[in-house]
């Protein structure tokens, strides 16, 4: 293995050899890109001097830390960088690094950029930008050997080791060295051939100083900045810059052509010299890019994974399934202006709205139903309907109920108000005939298995639309009528006051099952204790094998016989149930357990949630005047029956829940199958596949080069830190117009109370801690988050409706909830100390952690 190489050869090489920068720039130079020449000190380098001395003994111990253990990680790198500037170079690769800049020099004295490429870096998810040192105007040999050096040395700087944590990449990268010919700059600075701060793909942006380019990549100088169209017609930018028209039609021209080249859009870095000649000295993914479909006109798209509370990308399995879904509600969805099918990309999944968007008939109702799930999405459909890129057209009022069909929906909810029990007994009873004809046979051929899985599919994904709703119609309709009954005198905030503590929710249900798991684990010592010492991820490998103490084995056996279809991001069909990889759970109990006192006890706020929505329902009917009794009186009597059959709003997704781990389990044993015929390399394979896919694997196609390429996009995707609710087909993801003063924020009301304390800010729930008080604040929830609710004091989230499950869940357990709340996960930070007004829908800021010591 060559340990330097020509810029020019290293075209082609492995990345693992020349790293990311340095691959990038020798596919620019064979493509006829112009590249200052140069060469490359290859990883095999860097590894010939880290392998000296104490180096591998180091590394290793680094590669073993535990996730989360900063201090010890930060350590050990210093350690790394120590004996990287200390360590002697062996004479071969001293004297082959002096010889390549003797031949790029061709015997004179010349300037050199010397520049770290390391292999965890310029990667399609995390650029590295800035994390890894760069040295310019280098000349003579010593000094480029002492340059490359400090390069290899940077591999472990506090902030590189910090940003290859952040972003979950590989523990022990090596680093390779580029040497070129520094370019005597007139101008340079950065092209970007997408905006990268509103995503829109139709901007190029262009900063621009005298010089050399490294003084607007750090950030040390302003550079004139140009905003143009990828035509090259100039939006924005100065009119005495360093750049003439004709030098930035030059970089739009090569901009365009750079990001054809590598298949998206680019962020380069250029300069040009003394003789107006363009070099190119980097190009790279933007990696802050969110993925839109594509489309050769204006469109407009609401995120299904917003809709479903998850900030994960969907796998192939589970995309396939939620189109299956969504086709049981295609009628529906189609008259508030919805496409019928959904459009993948990457795993990211979208209606298209524009029809809804366009239409002035269609749109407020389009509104009212995605803020209900999703605030504030709905006051961008309308925003967007403002917008000059989606005029309006005409539409008819086909999707207004007729009449007649009105009154016997009405007809049909009297019966489950006079008689709440029997119509909610009624929906279970169906549930369960239709959940056990999903169980899938217990003795079977892959074949057979796969058969009934293609043969029930969708029954199973359409059992929510086809279970009896006229009792969880009854509940929803019941609190709207009261609230009708009461107006003049009661407010819609203070009606919802009265939906705390409602009986018969399964989610809820869960999480009080799950306290009642800890509570008898607390009162056995020695389980205690073992689960408070011992890591989920221990305690689930023992559960599995059967050999933790009975007081834990038979608690968390017969909590997930009930509920161990669950999972966060649940509503993927390809993601593990708690039943697979129960870890999240004994995470949850090990939370749990820390918390202590009556006041902590989730039974007990339940209860005592359910007492006050009763004495409130009494109270707010009592407003009426005497003259009104009679509304009073019913408004009462809705109140009461929507209380009892409301519980009905989880029920239908946990039956599909039920269904989705029976299918699972029919899937995974095909893959077993598929596996021991070595087409896949594991059975949980299946999930990156679809059902065709999978009947050909079972046949004789190979599927592991396929599964692999989508596991690496799904993992890559995973790791983008927020999804847009809204995106444009152009890339933008519109943001709300300000309506505030940039102080507190604002969000939508769905949980009654305040609260203040501190900031506890998650972002995956599985193994995550809320110690009792403090206040959950996430992108987003859905049931797998909501046994963190038993100990948060309040819930603040940047999506969210009155209707969504996290809401909903809040207000049971009677916590404070705030939701819609753009930019929360962001301007909120853990350990700050905030106030929640979930009735006025406001968090007020106190004092971080740092103030308060």
């Amino acid at each position: 293995m060559k340990v330097i190489l020509e810029l020019a050869e290293a075209g082609g090489s492995p990345r693992d050899l020349v790293g990311g920068k340095a691959a990038n720039l020798a596919e620019m130079t064979s493509a006829g890109f112009p590249v200052p020449e140069g060469f490359c000190v290859t990883t095999a380098a860097y590894r010939q001097v880290l392998s000296d001395g104490e180096g591998p003994r180091l590394l290793g111990e680094l590669t073993r830390v535990p996730s989360g253990d900063e201090g010890r990680l930060a350590e050990l790198a210093d350690r790394l960088r120590a004996h990287v500037l200390t360590v002697p170079i062996p004479a071969r690769l001293e004297t082959g690094i002096v010889e390549a800049y003797e031949r790029l020099s061709r015997g004179e004295p010349v300037a050199v950029a010397v520049r770290s490429s390391s292999t965890a870096e310029d990667l399609p998810d995390a650029s590295f930008a800035g994390q890894y040192d760069t040295f310019l105007d280098v000349q003579g040999s010593g000094e480029v050997l002492s340059a490359v050096r400090r390069c290899w040395a940077s591999l472990w700087s506090e902030r590189a080791t910090r940003y290859r944590a952040a972003h979950g990449t590989d523990r022990g990268p090596a680093i390779a060295v580029i040497v070129q010919r520094l370019v005597d700059a007139e101008c340079a600075g950065v092209l970007y051939t997408a905006n990268p701060v509103s995503g829109k793909r139709s901007e190029i942006i262009v900063d621009a100083a005298p010089g050399l380019g490294e003084a607007v990549v750090s950030g040390a100088v302003t550079p004139d900045h140009y905003r143009l169209t990828v035509d090259g017609e100039s939006l924005e930018g100065p009119g005495d810059g360093c750049l003439t028209p004709s030098r930035l039609g030059e970089l739009v021209a090569v901009g365009r052509h750079l990001e054809k080249h590598f298949g998206a859009p680019q962020d380069v870095e250029w300069a040009f010299n003394g003789e107006g000649e363009l070099w190119l000295t980097q190009s790279r993914h933007i990696t802050t890019l969110f993925p839109v479909p594509e489309s050769d006109e204006s469109r407009a798209y609401w995120s299904v994974n917003v809709y479903q509370g998850i900030s994960r990308p969907f796998t192939p399995m589970g995309a396939s399934m939620i189109r299956e879904r969504q086709r049981g509600m295609a009628a529906y969805m189609s008259a508030l202006g919805f496409s019928d099918e959904i459009t993948d990309v990457d795993g990211w999944l979208y209606w298209d709205i524009t029809d809804g968007v366009r239409s002035p008939a269609k749109r407020p109702k389009m509104a009212a139903f995605v803020d209900s799930l999703a605030a504030p999405s709905g006051r961008l459909v309308e925003q967007l309907g403002r917008d000059r890129r989606f005029p309006s057209v005409a539409s008819g009022s086909e999707e207004d109920v007729p009449p007649k069909k009105r009154r016997r929906r009405w007809e049909r909810m009297i019966p489950a108000w006079l008689w709440p029990d029997q119509a909610r007994a009624k929906v279970v009873r169906d549930a369960e005939r239709r959940i056990a004809a999903f169980t899938g046979p217990a003795e079977a051929t892959a074949e057979e298995r796969l058969s009934f899985v293609e043969s029930v599919r969708r029954d199973v994904c359409r059992i929510e639309a086809n279970l009896p709703r006229d009792a969880n119609t009854a509940g929803g309709t019941g609190g709207q009528l009261a609230g009708q009954l009461l107006r003049g005198h009661v407010s819609d905030a203070e009606v919802a006051t009265v939906f705390r503590g409602i009986p018969h929710n399964p989610t809820t249900e869960m999480d009080l099952a799950l306290w009642r798991a800890a509570a008898a684990i607390r009162r056995d010592d020695e389980a205690f204790r073992l689960l408070l010492e011992t890591a989920p991820d221990e305690l689930a490998a023992k559960h599995l094998a059967g050999t933790l103490p009975e007081a834990i084995q038979h608690g968390v056996a017969a909590f997930l016989t009930e509920y161990g279809c669950r999972a966060t991001s649940e509503i993927d069909f390809g993601v593990p149930r708690w039943t697979d990889d129960p870890e999240p759970v004994f995470a949850m109990l090990s939370n749990l357990l820390r918390a202590e006192g009556e006041e902590q006890d989730p039974e007990t706020r339940f209860e005592q949630a359910a007492a006050a929505a009763e004495a409130r329902i009494v109270e707010l009917t009592r407003r009426l005047p005497v003259t009104k009794l009679h509304r009073a009186l019913l408004a009462r009597f809705l109140l009461r029956r929507s209380r009892r059959l409301r519980g009905l709003r989880e029920f239908p997704k946990f039956c599909l829940m039920r269904g989705f781990a029976a299918l699972r389990t029919q899937l995974l044993l095909v893959g077993e199958e598929i596996v021991r015929a070595e087409r896949l390399e594991r059975a949980g394979d299946v999930m990156f596949l679809d059902l065709a896919e999978v009947r050909e694997a079972l046949g004789s196609r190979d599927f592991r080069a396929t599964v692999a390429r989508r596991r690496e996009i799904w993992e890559r995707e995973s790791r983008r830190p927020r999804v847009p609710s809204v995106v444009l087909s152009d890339g933008t993801a519109p943001a709300l117009e300000s309506t505030s003063d940039g102080g507190d924020l604002t969000g939508l009301a769905a949980a009654a109370g305040a609260v203040t304390g501190r900031a506890r800010v998650i972002h995956d729930p599985d193994g995550a801690r809320i110690e009792p008080g403090e206040i959950l604040v996430a992108a987003t929830t859905d049931p797998g988050w909501t046994p963190l609710f038993l100990t948060a004091a309040a819930l603040v989230t940047e999506t969210g409706g009155m209707i969504s499950h996290g809401t909903t869940v809040a207000r049971e357990h009677g916590i404070p909830a705030v939701v819609g709340v753009p930019g929360a996960t962001t301007r909120i930070v853990t350990g700050q100390v905030i106030t929640v007004d979930g009735s006025a829908g406001t968090i007020t800021f106190g004092e971080t952690a740092e103030d308060s010591r």
